[in-house]
């Protein structure tokens, strides 16, 4: 049986890249939501824009899990900058995801009883592999002086090595780190929220779907990814965030770039389909 990958978005244009990459196959309007499924890589692809904060993250992956049995979830998209090592276009992988702004010990009192939640760990490998291969250095090398000048020299010669790199040689490598997404239903603005945010989850980034995700498919026993690409340092309005639009195009497509990377790279790993 083909395996079958759900990618979300909160926003379009975070998942327009999907959707024009993948074979369709469906495109329907259903459960408040506009789903375009097919082929890509040997898998199955369902794609859909949840919308913005929990409650439609988490009624996106439920349907997509309940009507077309959804193997996997990935999430990616867009999310505000917490720890000052990382900058606009630096990506963090959710190997923690928290909420922000929820009693989390009430939500552990039902299944699957957790205060907090993680991505798959065999899909944190992959997310990591993919961005090194992207030309991406370890955001926790950058800032670790025990790491050593050999190990972040090696590191940059990995990104140097890369098709970007080599096009752009004057370009410093972006970043990427295994962290901690903090999820809350308000958009954090301004170093008052900032510093809540950073003192309630000791987060690294923050964004408004990204635990719910990992939570639902946590209840379904499923495997999940959330990737997010920095677009901001929660210093502006989402009013002021959405008028960079080049920007905030860039950085989504940024984010959806890899989901389909790390959907081919999956596919040789799992064997569902030769390497090109």
């Amino acid at each position: 049986m083909t395996p079958t990958i759900a990618i979300i978005g909160a926003l379009e244009k975070e998942v327009r890249q999907i959707y024009a990459a993948v074979e369709k196959g469906t495109v329907v309007d259903e459960a408040g939501l506009h789903i375009v499924g097919g082929e890509y890589h040997g898998f199955t692809v369902v794609a859909t824009t949840a919308g913005m904060g929990t409650v439609n993250a988490a009624a996106a992956a439920q349907h997509l899990i309940s009507a077309y049995h959804a193997n996997a979830i990935i999430f990616s998209g867009i999310a505000g900058g917490l720890n000052p090592q990382l900058h606009i276009g630096d990506v963090v992988i959710g190997e923690h995801l928290r909420y922000l702004d929820t009693d989390t010990a009430l939500i552990a009192e039902s299944a699957p009883e957790l205060e907090e939640f993680t991505s798959t760990d065999f899909l944190i490998d992959l997310a990591e592999e993919t961005l090194r291969a992207h030309g991406y250095i370890d955001a926790s090398l950058t800032g670790n002086a025990a790491a050593g000048p050999e190990t972040l020299a090696a590191a940059r010669a990995d990104a140097d090595a890369t098709l970007f790199r080599r096009n752009n040689a004057g370009t410093e490598p972006q970043q990427y780190l295994r962290g901690t997404i903090a999820t809350g239903d308000r958009f954090v603005s301004g170093c008052e929220a900032k510093a809540a945010a950073i003192a309630a989850t000791q987060g690294d980034c923050v964004e408004m779907e990204g635990a719910a995700i990992a939570h639902i498919a946590a209840k379904n026993g499923i495997d999940c990814l959330v990737l997010r690409a920095i677009s901001d340092n929660c210093d502006e309005s989402y009013d002021a965030l959405s008028s960079r639009e080049f920007d905030l195009e860039e950085y989504a497509a940024s984010a959806s770039s890899l989901v389909l990377s790390i959907v081919r790279r999956l596919a040789v790993k799992l064997g569902v389909e030769p390497r090109d």
